[in-house]
């Protein structure tokens, strides 16, 4: 397997399992994932926010853990890396407005990398202009932004546990999606697991 090198772009208040998870997972198949977050530096830390489906009209939203930062922003040049892992949760509002991350967004798109993005996640996605014509999800209340980009909607299934891969973009609605998600982000990353 060829160890790749995956950005990871973060904010205050990102899902709490939706970082943790992917960053644990794809470091301990062996690679190096970067945290990074505007305007905060390695070993400072974002507040995460835990989303659950408790059978409201949309998810509960709960104080999660500090999920801990291993890179500068600053300094990160998107060229030195194979892929993007843009995580959901209350984040992607406001990083979507960073002209800075838009640019890594397009860099990746364009170069054709593999980018994994969930939840509200692809509102960075559609606000870098990088969907059209890709079959992707979200979290269903992005669906309205997701299909104005010029995407073709993939519907979500009733446990939020299904994901979908259009070439180098692989998305899925919420962090129950994980095990289809990271499979599928695997696969096109090249990772293979051996039994």
């Amino acid at each position: 397997m060829a160890k790749k090198k995956i950005l990871m772009i973060v904010g205050d208040y990102v899902e709490d399992y939706e970082a943790m998870v992917p960053f644990q997972m794809l470091t301990m198949v062996g690679h190096t994932v970067h945290a990074v977050c505007p305007g905060k530096k390695a070993g400072e830390s974002v507040r995460t926010a835990i989303h659950d489906f408790e059978g409201d009209q949309t998810y509960s939203e709960k104080r999660g853990h500090n999920f801990a930062l291993n890179a500068n922003f600053e300094e990160i040049k998107p060229e030195a890396y194979d892929a993007l892992v843009i995580p959901g949760g209350r984040a992607p509002e406001y990083l979507r407005l960073n002209e800075k991350v838009l640019d890594f967004v397009r860099h990746f798109a364009k170069a054709n990398k593999p980018i994994a993005s969930l939840c509200h996640g692809p509102q960075v996605l559609v606000a870098a202009g990088v969907i059209e014509g890709k079959r992707c999800t979200a979290y269903p209340a992005v669906k309205p932004e997701v299909i104005r980009a010029g995407a073709k909607w993939g519907e979500v299934n009733e446990t939020y546990s299904n994901a979908y891969a259009d070439g180098n973009l692989v998305t899925a609605a919420a962090w129950p999606g994980h095990p289809e998600w990271i499979r599928k982000f695997l696969d096109v990353l090249g990772t293979k697991i051996e039994p």
